[in-house]
């Protein structure tokens, strides 16, 4: 099932595999992918001696992964091929010790202090690509911690549990029976809502404040950016971050970014943290900052850690995330019908009805994509004309399943309180009321700058924005904003990345020649 390209990359990766490991499986003899099954196994164990693959008949297609013969926490239900073919090597790689993605101490003890017994199961498609973060982090966990068990459920495979657990978006985590989230998410976030949910041991947190010559806030391309810049003038740098790479990780196509013809989202993540990797450059990931306090020349950072950080200078690069409605039923069908992701939650839609909110680019992209899917869709704008590029417009107007319907406001999102059902609009020009009976809302109406914790900080603008000046200053002296989380124009990747070298170099020259703001 394996071609020999891969396993060569996979004898490659498993080459310095210190334990031994064994994919223990079961499968009903019966099941329409017994063979798929145990040739993927088999061919997977071939590649390393260290690893071995043992089937069984059982009633269920799954296998748990074993270090030294005994449990790792970790099972699969399904066949991780796809995007999740990642979150099995991983699995055996941060079993071994191995791997970029394993936290830091802090983190660490954060999980090791998570109360009882835990037990998670995640619903996934092969297909989704914000999946793989949530499968690896909650693997991660049961790593850290023996008291969490951790499944992976190939929703597709198990199509008719998902359904009676009505998953209408994933990845879905369910802890203990009951659902804990839906949607894309990563370690840290995972991590406090697992602290939520279960608690954990009241410990000792870091007493003191580490000191940096410069903090930047955010690791997106402003934000990697800016820290390189700072690192090249030899200054001591940390990033504080929540998922390195940010709003760029969602993009499934780059191919404006200058001298790069294509890149996704993801690969241009990956390659963003690698140059950074190249400095000494302390990354702190899976962080989220809650307040900065100013004093004597002195911003101290404060994180959901429990951590404090302090410069004398800071880049807040945050960037920007999707937009809600704000309408009554969206954030009470968040996952059950609301919707952010066509490509990830698409699926769930197959044959049915759906509407897609936004006639920019990002909507009829949307649009498009779900009507090779859905029976039909919707598409709602606000204006009285779509703002999409004239090719897009063109190609959904194409689409006999597709229709589009313009000037009017979405004003409540319908459900029975298990799922969306249908979707209030009112036409602008005539103030006339309708209800469109439908089964998915897929929100697409741009992004919303991510400022909300520093805006008794720095001045902002009526969106949200931070305001700079042509330096990326804002009001606070040694405070520095740079990317789509300011009020420049164009939130556009290679413009975010010239900005974040410019706040960095303006911070560089400011304290070297004693600026202050007035």
């Amino acid at each position: 099932m394996l071609d020999n390209d891969i396993k060569q990359q996979l004898q490659d990766i498993f080459a310095k595999l210190q334990a031994k490991y064994t994919l223990y499986a079961t499968v009903p003899e019966l099941h329409e992918s017994k063979k798929e099954f145990e040739d993927f196994l088999n061919d997977f164990a071939s590649t390393s001696e260290n690893i071995e693959c043992k089937i069984n008949d059982g009633t269920q297609l799954d296998f748990l992964l074993l270090k030294n013969g005994k449990e790792t926490g970790i099972k699969f239900r399904g066949i991780p091929n796809g995007h999740e073919f990642s979150s099995l090597i991983l699995a055996i790689l941060n079993s071994d010790g191995q791997g970029k993605n394993i936290p830091d101490e802090a983190l660490a003890n954060g999980v090791k202090e998570l109360k009882g017994k835990i037990n998670l199961t995640t619903y996934v498609s092969l297909e989704c690509t914000n999946c793989p973060d949530v499968v690896q982090s909650l693997n991660l966990m049961a790593l850290l911690n023996s008291n969490i068990r951790h499944e992976m459920v190939d929703g597709a495979l198990y199509r008719s549990e998902a359904d009676a657990l009505n998953i209408q978006a994933v990845p879905s985590v369910f802890a203990d029976g009951q659902l804990l989230h839906a949607g894309k998410s990563d370690f840290g976030t995972l991590l406090e809502k697992l602290k939520d949910h279960y608690g954990s041991e009241v410990k000792p947190k870091q007493t003191e404040t580490k000191l940096y010559d410069m903090i930047v806030i955010g690791s997106g391309p402003s934000g990697t950016s800016a820290a390189i810049y700072s690192a090249r003038k030899g200054l001591k740098v940390a990033i504080i971050t929540e998922k390195t790479g940010g709003q760029v990780n969602d993009t499934l196509g780059i191919e404006n970014l200058i001298s790069v013809p294509y890149i996704t989202g993801k690969q241009l993540a990956e390659q963003l943290k690698s140059h950074i990797l190249n400095y000494e450059i302390d990354m702190l990931e899976h962080r989220r900052v809650e307040k900065i306090i100013s004093e004597n020349n002195k911003k101290t950072v404060f994180t959901s850690t429990g951590e404090r950080f302090a410069s004398s200078s800071i880049i807040i690069a945050t960037g920007a995330n999707w937009r809600k409605l704000n309408v009554p039923g969206e954030s009470e069908y968040i996952g059950r019908g609301v919707a952010f992701c066509p490509h990830c939650d698409g699926p769930f839609y197959k044959g049915r009805h759906v509407a897609v909110i936004g006639g920019g680019n990002s909507g009829m992209e949307a649009a498009i994509d779900l009507s090779g899917i859905c029976s039909k869709v919707t598409v709602l704008e606000y204006a009285d004309n779509l703002k999409a590029d004239t090719v897009l417009q063109e190609n959904a107007k194409s689409r006999n399943n597709l229709e589009i319907i313009t000037g009017v406001q979405t004003t409540e999102v319908i459900g029975n309180g298990e799922k969306v059902t249908g979707i209030n609009i009112k036409h602008r020009n005539t103030g006339k009321e309708e209800t469109i009976n439908i089964d998915g809302v897929f929100v697409q109406i741009g992004l919303a700058a991510n400022s909300g914790i520093f805006k008794d900080y720095v001045k902002t603008n009526k969106a949200g924005e931070i305001e700079i000046d042509e330096h990326c200053r804002t009001n606070q002296q040694g405070v520095y904003a740079a990317g789509d989380v300011t009020n420049i124009p164009y939130k556009q990747i290679i413009i975010s990345m010239g900005e974040g070298a410019k706040a960095a170099l303006s911070a560089f020259e400011d304290n070297i020649r004693n600026f202050s703001v007035n």
